[in-house]
């Protein structure tokens, strides 16, 4: 904007400063506010860095959750093959599966096991799939999905306080329940076959989700199968590729990794993080961890590529044969 220069600064009455300067202080405010949100949540108190959280690409629930999700039998599975990745949660006597290849389109389940309320997440950025407990603060919480990310990881979103959760950090970086962290809980990685043998009457999540999406199809297939990412992340540890599949395991506050590609397998291998002593048993074939602590209790574990969990958390002990 250019002023006339007839007038002098000190004649300049309030009207004509404010009829002038208004668009220009307008402007500026409207892009803070714009700033403060995205997709529609306030990121006014984040507890992150707020410039590392960027668009996926979907809106809010554009990658819809499931949040009725039906079960069939085993013996009634047609979709999936033998080497497929199932991601299986036991509570109680109930054995569930939940599949990648419904997973990858969707990222969030909110189930119901008996008296458990619990999401079962995947990020297919991060290969990560980890379950939690949905009551959350005194709170019962249904996720969906922001379509936000923090370092390449889904951000999801409660729908009771439209705070953002990150999915690695387990905790809420904006909102209400900042803050708050997750109960993290022991999951199953493995494939079809190993699944369905060790539970032949578990329940398995069938592909009638209420959506048209090609579950039988290979998505993200070129994503994994080469080693750039997606979105940029801080890369402090350059031990191994970005997308070596470690498994990661977070006890008292200590991170530690395990490749797999130096995992034996076969053999289970003893191992401390700290004072921790835990076995991880480990079988290539069927892809399946298992770690237990002392007194042979699940540890929660989640498979992940490594660059996105040194980017959590740079500290992580990283184990070597």
């Amino acid at each position: 904007m250019e002023l006339n220069h007839t007038y002098h600064i000190h004649s300049m009455n309030k009207n004509f400063i404010l009829s002038a300067f208004f668009p220009i202080l307008f402007a500026c405010y409207a892009n803070g506010l714009q700033a403060q949100t995205m997709n529609g949540f306030d990121l006014s108190n984040t507890s992150i860095n707020q410039k590392e959280i960027v668009s996926g690409g979907p809106p809010r629930d554009g990658i819809p959750s499931i949040d009725r999700p039906k079960f069939i039998a085993v013996n009634k599975v047609d979709y999936l093959h033998d080497d497929d990745i199932v991601i299986g949660l036991v509570r109680g006597d109930t054995a569930r599966a939940y599949s990648t290849r419904i997973l990858v389109w969707h990222e969030i389940v909110n189930d119901v096991i008996g008296e458990d309320a619990v999401a079962v997440t995947y990020c297919p950025l991060c290969g990560t799939a980890m379950v939690f407990e949905r009551r959350v603060g005194g709170r019962l919480r249904t996720f969906g999905v922001s379509g936000l990310l923090y370092r390449s990881d889904v951000l999801m979103y409660d729908r009771e306080s439209e705070s953002l959760w990150s999915q690695l950090a387990m905790k809420a970086i904006s909102g209400p329940a900042v803050g708050t962290k997750l109960t993290w809980l022991p999951s199953e990685y493995l494939t079809w076959k190993t699944w369905r043998e060790k539970y032949p009457h578990g329940e398995v999540l069938s592909t009638d989700t209420g959506y048209n999406r090609n579950y039988s199809g290979e998505a993200y297939s070129s994503y994994f199968a080469s080693d750039k990412t997606m979105f940029p992340v801080p890369h402090t540890r350059m031990e191994l590729r970005n997308k070596a599949l470690v498994i990661g395991v977070i006890i008292d506050g200590n991170a530690k990794a395990y490749p797999v590609k130096d995992l034996p397998t076969g053999h289970a291998i003893k191992d401390k993080v700290k004072s921790k002593q835990i076995v991880i048993h480990y079988d290539a074939d069927k892809r399946y961890p298992q770690i237990v602590g002392p007194e042979g209790e699940q540890i929660p574990y989640v498979m992940v590529f490594w660059f996105a969990w040194q980017a959590f958390y740079p500290n992580t002990d990283l184990w070597r044969p």
